[in-house]
């Protein structure tokens, strides 16, 4: 396949997307014990809630990683387009693992409701304002690897980050109600716990949505088919594009192409303005893996 010097070949996009998860994977271990032992010592439920959630950022995160370290290898004879698709079918993982959490959280929540439970200790909002302060920084970084990688997986990864930051901000409303309206209110961090999961869900959707259309072959975001399109029409020979189907699968595009061509010239010109087309639609957008042309002669 035909990379431009300056851009990133898709297993440098994929090792830096490996990179970003595992920096995640980290940041939520440290994350897990320390909002599980101060949920529990401080008797917050929206604090273990944030600790179980955290706990499924790490089994998604590797599923993530496991995807990506998948999605880089090479075609081979039983895979000949790639093994792009474990990119977005780890993005279903993690949106599953979202969803899966939530519910539990969600269950949790309803039983602490109804018993009877101390108050939260003052320390807990300390907990999670470093918590929203490290997650949401990990976002920004993730999220932003992601973008540049145009990954749907590790952008999964970076929503999961974002929940964090979502039911911290909520677990934090519900302590300080819990603390400012004293006995009776105990409840208040467990209802933000409710509150969270319905984020939650809505942040699994996010995740689902866009791995399920590359799933199914949906056609990218963005102008792709115009611009192939354009470098096709800008080819010595062609007289105009019919036909242009893009998809994405994992870091790589695939695209079907109709070119007219003069109808009287020879099979090997027309071969041949078929090869410079390919050549220079992968020249001027190296992450699309191979074109597929077909020559259309023009109407007599």
């Amino acid at each position: 396949m035909t990379q431009s010097a300056a851009a990133p070949t898709n297993r440098e996009r994929a090792e830096r997307g490996q990179t970003s998860t595992l920096l995640g994977i980290g940041a939520n271990v440290a994350l897990v014990l320390g909002k599980g032992t101060a949920g529990i010592v401080g008797h917050s439920y929206a604090l273990i809630a944030e600790a179980i959630e955290s706990g499924t950022d790490i089994f998604s995160s590797l599923i993530v990683w496991l995807g990506l370290r998948t999605a880089a290898r090479e075609p081979d004879a039983n895979h000949p387009y790639g093994h792009g698709k474990a990119e977005p079918l780890a993005a279903l993982a993690v949106a599953f693992a979202l969803v899966c959490a939530a519910a539990y959280i969600a269950t949790e929540g309803v039983l602490h409701i109804i018993t009877p439970h101390q108050l939260p200790a003052p320390f807990t909002l300390a907990v999670l304002a470093v918590v929203i302060a490290i997650k949401e920084s990990l976002y920004r970084r993730v999220n932003k690897v992601g973008e540049e990688v145009d990954s749907s997986a590790v952008k999964a990864d970076a929503w999961h980050h974002r929940a964090d930051v979502i039911t911290s901000c909520t677990a934090f409303v519900g302590i300080s109600i819990a603390l400012i309206g004293g006995k009776g209110w105990e409840a208040a961090d467990d209802w933000a716990a409710l509150v969270a999961c319905c984020f939650i869900v809505y942040n699994a959707y996010h995740i689902f949505r866009p791995a399920f259309g590359e799933i199914m072959d949906e056609a990218p975001a963005g102008t792709w088919a115009e611009d192939i399109r354009a470098l096709a029409e800008a080819v010595p020979g062609v007289v105009a594009t019919e036909k242009c189907y893009v998809r994405k699968m994992g870091f790589e595009f695939f695209a079907d192409l109709h070119v007219i061509v003069d109808g009287g010239i020879s099979v090997r010109e027309g071969h041949d303005i078929a090869h410079a087309v390919k050549t220079t639609i992968m020249q001027a957008k190296p992450a699309v893996y191979n074109v597929l042309v077909h020559i259309e002669p023009t109407q007599r």
